[in-house]
């Protein structure tokens, strides 16, 4: 950890490629932030993303990058923060990347509570391939592929995570820059998986929610009385699904990582002298 970093020692010198106003500047930016703010240094964190407009954030982050596939990003995550439990590991996804074929890896992320953070872009649509409807999709959403609206509830991904044994659930909004820069610096610091649903709206295909839809329907759980620590004011909140809730909605103060419950300490990244004859041969085939 330091104290001497700053949020641009997190941007890489690469331009991102989203569209102008995309949800998905601000949601990064704060993540830059809270990293920087919680002390953390880029040649310590490593950033995993999936498929998707969130894709290529570690191409735009300056820091240890992974650019996985379709909804394995969090197995990746857990893998490397196992390997190295020193790195800060953040994973960032997609509401289709993350809810739909990462979903099964998502729910048991949750469980095993690995000391780790996961950032999902919700824009409620799915963007990079042009505007299908994702999981968290509204019942009636109209596009191209389903005209007349998918006939499906949207999936809500607060009461997954809840259901799942989560220890850290809360929303943020990407437009409001100071309030997702401390929700995501709080699931950084949280001992345990650190889950933070954005609102991040799609500008090009998605008209319904909208940075004004957003602004107007938002309540922020941190202006209320609601406890975050009692367990079924969060179920309370979850399945609300018509109010558009950002704070922290559930953290249990008792966590305690599956790491460090299972006694795994140690930094297995690197081989030690002595390994078994041909072993970084065979780590060569998989390259």
């Amino acid at each position: 950890m330091s104290s001497d970093v700053r949020f641009i020692d997190f941007k890489s010198d690469k331009q991102p490629t989203w569209c102008p106003g995309c949800g998905d500047f601000g949601t990064m930016n704060g993540m830059m932030k809270g990293l920087a703010e919680t002390g953390n240094h880029p040649d310590d964190t490593f950033v995993v993303a999936g498929i998707g407009c969130s894709g290529k954030i570690g191409t735009y982050m300056h820091s240890y990058a992974l650019h996985g596939v379709h909804g394995r990003a969090l197995p990746v995550g857990i893998g490397a923060k196992l390997a190295n439990p020193e790195l800060e590991v953040m994973v960032a996804g997609g509401d289709g990347d993350g809810y739909s074929i990462g979903a099964g890896h998502f729910v048991h992320a949750v469980r095993r509570n690995v000391d780790m953070s996961y950032v999902v872009m919700d824009n409620r649509i799915y963007g990079l391939t042009k505007g299908q409807a994702s999981p968290t999709s509204r019942e009636d959403f109209e596009t191209a592929t389903s005209p007349e609206g998918t006939s499906m509830p949207p999936v809500n991904p607060l009461a997954l995570a809840l259901s799942a044994g989560a220890t850290f659930i809360a929303q943020s909004f990407s437009s409001d820059s100071q309030r997702h820069t401390e929700i995501v610096k709080e699931a950084i610091e949280h001992d345990g998986f650190g889950f933070v649903n954005v609102y991040s709206p799609c500008v090009t295909f998605n008209d319904v929610d909208t940075y004004d839809y957003f602004r107007d329907s938002i309540v922020d759980l941190g202006e209320t009385d609601h406890d975050r620590h009692d367990k079924d004011a969060a179920r309370e909140k979850v399945v609300e699904a018509d109010t558009e809730y950002t704070g922290v909605i559930y953290q249990d103060e008792n966590s305690v990582p599956w790491e460090k419950r299972e006694g795994v300490d140690e930094n297995m990244a690197d081989i030690p002298e002595g390994a078994p004859e041909g072993a970084m041969d065979l780590v060569r085939e998989f390259y």
